[in-house]
């Protein structure tokens, strides 16, 4: 069969497999094999099937991103002595984490507000830590692994908002954007009473009752999954897709600590990006909520934070979770 890649206009003989895409082998763009399937159009199309979407891609809006879908699928063994544990340690420096050995990344960062965990530092030194932190997710993440970060913005006077400047950190990580969910607080979140000025145009504040989830991966945007075993039900994919996710919040006073998140948001993040048996990293751990998640779901942990109050905490919330559902022992000592 004799392809023209609309991108590059580059022609060559292809002789793979059926399907509905060929990947060009001069610029990577995608190049559709069948004409039955939907293509770009002015007015949109009702449904997709076997979309050929390589004239949006072929804009220019796309030249600036450099995606390199045939790097190899590196995939380096985690040391034993940190697989399944809490780690009280800077997550500046991973440097106990081998290159391209992790799958997933779920955290939840310190929000620099004041909370008894938190530094006072001003947005530039804020950013600073967390790129620098980012920067070693992405050394550890193996090819076209994931990221996931929750997030919410803060402040009125004025308001802050961290989903952008985190999104700017991560693409200076060397991150592509993959999306981003919009956590839906609103059936748990209470009364909340941050009206400003009540029934009047003088100055009313908007009622935050959302967070981000920002979705990025590593180098490229697939990985192989082949000889893997997914564990995400259908009703589960089709729900976790979605760009808004409703959930309730975690009770900060039941876990012991100032800011979790729910296990439903690690749990989500991991059933979507990973297979069975893969590692899961949260270098921000607080009481340990990504590695209860990854044991729900038959997954490695490593779990990181500088506080040694708080990965006490984790250690000991996750072995009361294993006594409970009678697994065997994670983390010792």
């Amino acid at each position: 069969m004799l392809l023209k890649c609309k991108n590059c206009e580059y022609e060559w003989e292809y002789k793979g497999k059926s399907g509905y895409y060929a990947t060009c082998p001069k610029c990577l763009r995608k190049v559709s094999l069948t004409s039955k399937g939907t293509s770009t159009s002015t007015f949109g199309v009702s449904k997709r099937e076997g979309h050929d979407s390589s004239f949006f891609y072929s804009r220019k809006l796309y030249h600036m991103v450099e995606i390199d879908e045939k790097m190899l699928d590196i995939e380096n063994p985690v040391p034993s002595n940190i697989l399944d544990k809490v780690l009280c340690q800077d997550s500046r420096k991973m440097d106990n984490i081998p290159d391209s050995s992790v799958h997933l990344m779920v955290t939840s960062p310190p929000y620099n507000v004041g909370k008894d965990y938190d530094e006072d530092l001003d947005l530039n030194g804020y950013l600073d830590l967390l790129k620098s932190v980012f920067s070693e997710t992405y050394r550890v993440l193996v090819p076209g692994g994931r990221a996931c970060i929750n997030i919410a913005n803060v402040g009125r006077k004025p308001y802050i908002p961290y989903h952008k400047f985190i999104i700017d950190t991560m693409f200076d990580a060397g991150f592509l954007m993959r999306g981003e969910i919009i956590w839906n607080k609103a059936a748990g979140a209470g009364v909340s009473t941050a009206w400003g000025s009540w029934c009047s145009a003088s100055n009313p504040t908007l009622r935050d009752t959302h967070e981000y989830i920002l979705i990025f991966s590593k180098s490229k945007f697939s990985r192989n999954g082949k000889n893997k075993d997914s564990t995400i039900s259908r009703d589960e994919f089709l729900e976790f897709t979605k760009s808004v996710w409703e959930f309730p919040p975690e009770s900060a006073q039941k876990v012991g600590h100032p800011a979790p998140f729910p296990v439903e948001l690690p749990y989500r993040c991991i059933q979507l990006y990973t297979f069975k048996g893969e590692v899961v990293l949260d270098p921000f751990c607080g009481v340990g909520t990504t590695a209860l998640a990854a044991i729900k779901t038959n997954r490695h942990f490593i779990c990181l934070d500088n506080n040694f109050e708080y990965t006490e905490k984790a250690k000991k919330r996750i072995n009361e979770y294993l006594a409970q559902t009678k697994m065997s022992e994670y983390v010792r000592g």
